[in-house]
């Protein structure tokens, strides 16, 4: 079976190479970098088996990107602190939605009025919500989201696409990009939220698309990971106005 990997990190800010990679499945650690030739060199290595390649990697890669502990222990947080988040932030608040469908989202109003192909009143929906969001962009903070989106999307995502104009409207900038370009650049199927480039809050769902738990990351490689992921979906992905337009031209 194939292995889930994750990267990591990498050594090299030009050629990727010595980097690390995450088992998401065993928590083994793949490291890959220029093979150790040197005869002498190998004659020194001890219990070296046959099939086994030595590899040399820089001490700051370890230190930088490998893992802190045996077992990881999530910092999982409540409903109510993760809420404080979104006005606790200094400057920046950016979301990656990768699911094709959020329950939450079914059991409003306004996906009801959608499903029946209504005009959905987004002026009226969830009026404290978007009360908080103005008032926090008033202050100068961003608030930005890029959604993935399959081919042809679902029904969950058609949804999101309509509600951008009500998060654009209270300040929100909303962006869009396909799945096959999320595999492309190897984006992860992670959702989460970006707080001033410096905190992560990574946000877990039950296989009912149901958000079960808030985990938070603040260990600085770990949030350098996500920060990548971001700055790579940001320059890919459409605003949501282009890409709805393409969109309906697709569908003619």
């Amino acid at each position: 079976m194939t292995r889930r990997l994750r990267f990591t990190g990498t050594g090299s800010g030009v050629n990727g190479c010595p980097s690390i990679h995450d088992d998401l499945d065993t928590g083994e650690v793949i490291i890959h970098g220029p093979a150790l030739t040197d005869p002498g060199d190998i004659a020194q290595l001890r219990h070296l088996d046959e099939g086994e390649v030595p590899i040399v990697v820089p001490r700051e890669l370890l230190v930088d990107f490998g893992p802190k502990e045996v077992v990881r222990e999530p910092d999982l947080i409540g409903l109510d602190e993760f809420d404080q988040l979104f006005t606790q932030f200094q400057h920046t608040a950016w979301r990656l939605e990768t699911r094709r469908r959020y329950a939450s989202d079914e059991l409003t109003d306004t996906y009801a009025q959608f499903m029946r192909g209504e005009l959905v009143d987004w002026a009226g929906a969830d009026a404290q919500w978007c009360e908080e969001r103005r008032e926090q962009v008033a202050l100068g903070k961003r608030f930005e989201r890029v959604r993935v989106v399959d081919e042809p999307p679902t029904s969950g995502q058609l949804y999101l696409l309509d509600n951008a104009r009500r998060n654009s409207a209270v300040g929100e900038t909303i962006h869009n990009l396909w799945r096959r370009d999320a595999s492309r650049l190897s984006l992860p199927a992670d959702d989460f939220w970006i707080f001033d480039s410096r905190l992560v809050a990574l946000l877990n769902f039950d296989d009912t698309d149901h958000l079960i738990s808030v985990e938070l990351i603040t260990e600085p490689a770990a949030v350098l990971r996500y920060v990548m992921v971001r700055d790579a979906a940001l320059h890919h992905a459409a605003p949501y106005e282009k890409f709805a337009a393409r969109l309906t031209v697709g569908e003619e």
